[in-house]
């Protein structure tokens, strides 16, 4: 966890003193989150609060960041919606699934009781985002009612941690003085 927390700061200040990256990271870094199984290996919610938070502090355009993260985390769900509808009941023959076939179940149990709520619930709790969206698609969810609830989820996802976490930074400056 510390090596995690240490390549999280370093990518906090590369973005800092390279602003010019910051857009495209941010969109890779919340796709990745939000792609079924990888956002196993990405943190990107505690990435984004304390990006946003720095670079709210940084006096750089939150604006665009929020954007970035919000169509990298839908673009992530998008694709983990069309890998159910290609690979169906299918996914559980791969790995990581194969191996913890009880994630999938808890997914799709959560899917049954939330409907389309859950897939934009599923946007703010890790374990469910990890399969949510795979869900989605075995169980063939319209395109339309999905992408909606995708979009709106992912804009509260991203403009929440980012513009949210960069206000509130601006302000304890103004705040406190500095």
């Amino acid at each position: 966890m510390q090596q995690l927390e240490q390549w999280m700061h370093a990518l906090v200040e590369f973005m800092r003193a390279n602003q010019e990256w910051a857009v495209p990271i941010v969109f890779l870094v919340a796709f990745a989150e939000c792609v079924a199984i990888l956002s196993w290996l990405v943190p990107a919610t505690v990435f984004f609060t304390a990006f946003g938070a720095v670079a709210g502090a940084s006096g750089l355009n939150l604006m665009p960041l929020s954007l970035a993260a919000s169509l990298g985390a839908a673009a992530g769900f998008w694709v983990s919606y069309w890998v159910g509808l290609v690979l169906g009941p299918r996914v559980n023959d791969y790995w990581p699934l194969r191996d913890n076939p009880a994630l999938l179940r808890r997914g799709h149990d959560f899917f049954e009781k939330w409907g389309v709520a859950g897939i934009m619930i599923g946007h703010f709790f890790g374990p469910i985002r990890a399969v949510i969206a795979i869900v989605a698609g075995i169980v063939r969810m319209p395109f339309w009612p999905f992408q909606l609830a995708n979009f709106a989820a992912s804009f509260a996802w991203g403009f929440g941690l980012i513009y949210g976490a960069g206000r509130v930074s601006q302000y304890m400056m103004q705040f406190t003085g500095r």
